[in-house]
């Protein structure tokens, strides 16, 4: 059973049409990627379950209950936490605050230190800085804040869009590292990326999104070796 359904939303910007029924499922302790070039919709995709956007048709349920039409913050305390791109921290607090600032639901404050303490536990670079300005810390390790702070909420379904945007290589495996490890531990997982080589080694299940349409999807061996997204999005 999904946990996540996505079925056949469109959704605008004004009179621009940014999807055009995208439809798609997750399964409790899935993976699954959401491949696409600048433009192609994953963003849109990834609001409009966060329910920052509202699709004008198609609807989404999260553990059967539909979430479509719900101001973010309720969708938040249903389960859903969002990895933002770009990360978008609190520069100006210091690590354990913007921690915090991931458990101000009403279930999670009574989780807060146990939470904070599997984060320092996950990233112990985090409890070494913990009093340090975000804004002070590198690109790899404001990611691991960004992605601390979302565990923070306790969700059932983690949404990571574009994570390695911006990293140097060599932080890019580490925050795929990062990604495969949640995984393991059996998290819930949509992730939107264009690194398409990284994204499909680590994936349960894949969607490609072209101008607000999929238009492919299979597991991840089974993308490596279509012809179409090897040449599209591959290289090869």
């Amino acid at each position: 059973m999904n946990v996540l359904e996505v079925d056949n939303i469109s959704v605008r910007y004004g009179d621009i049409q940014a999807l055009w029924d995208v439809g798609f499922g997750v399964r409790e302790g899935q993976l699954v990627t959401i491949l696409g070039t600048n433009g192609a919709g994953k963003t849109t995709t990834l609001k409009t379950i966060a329910g920052v956007l509202q699709p004008f048709s198609g609807n989404v349920r999260f553990n059967g209950s539909l979430i479509s039409g719900l101001p973010a913050h309720e969708v938040a305390d249903a389960g859903i936490s969002l990895v933002p791109e770009g990360r978008q921290l609190f520069p100006q607090l210091n690590v354990e605050d913007n921690l915090r600032m991931g458990s101000y639901l009403k279930r999670t404050k009574v989780r807060r230190d146990q939470n904070l303490k599997s984060v320092y536990n996950l990233f112990p670079v985090l409890a070494e800085r913990k009093k340090q300005e975000a804004q002070t810390l590198s690109g790899g390790e404001q990611q691991m804040l960004a992605i601390g702070r979302a565990l923070m909420q306790d969700p059932k379904l983690i949404m990571f869009d574009e994570p390695s945007l911006g990293l140097a290589p060599i932080l890019v495996q580490e925050v795929f590292n990062i990604i495969r490890e949640l995984s393991r531990q059996g998290r819930t997982i949509l992730l939107v990326e264009q690194n398409v080589h990284q994204a499909l080694k680590i994936s349960d299940y894949c969607y490609v999104l072209e101008n607000g349409r999929i238009v492919h999807e299979g597991t991840g061996k089974d993308l490596e070796q279509d012809p179409k997204v090897r040449e599209a999005y591959l290289g090869i």
